[in-house]
């Protein structure tokens, strides 16, 4: 298996587990706000842009784990030489 399939599927795995052990999962809200109601576009807005970064934060933890868990299986040796 190469490397990069298996670090890949590690991501994935780690996504999954953190996405599973959420207690809420937020979604984009499809729905475009309609204008000719009044209906608010800005507050729409800043509901899927909240979503998109809960979203960049989740991805941004797995990526930090997956680096600890590298870093982990392979220490590198910092002493004075």
């Amino acid at each position: 298996m190469s490397t990069t399939f298996s670090r890949r599927q590690r991501l994935h795995e780690l996504l999954l587990a953190l996405i599973s052990r959420a207690e809420e999962l937020p979604l984009l809200d499809a729905d475009r706000p309609d204008l000719d109601t009044g209906s608010a576009p800005g507050l729409w807005l800043d509901q899927n842009r909240r979503t998109m970064h809960h979203y960049q934060a989740l991805v941004r933890t797995v990526v930090t784990l997956d680096a600890l868990l590298d870093a982990e299986d392979s220490p590198r040796d910092f002493t004075a030489g």
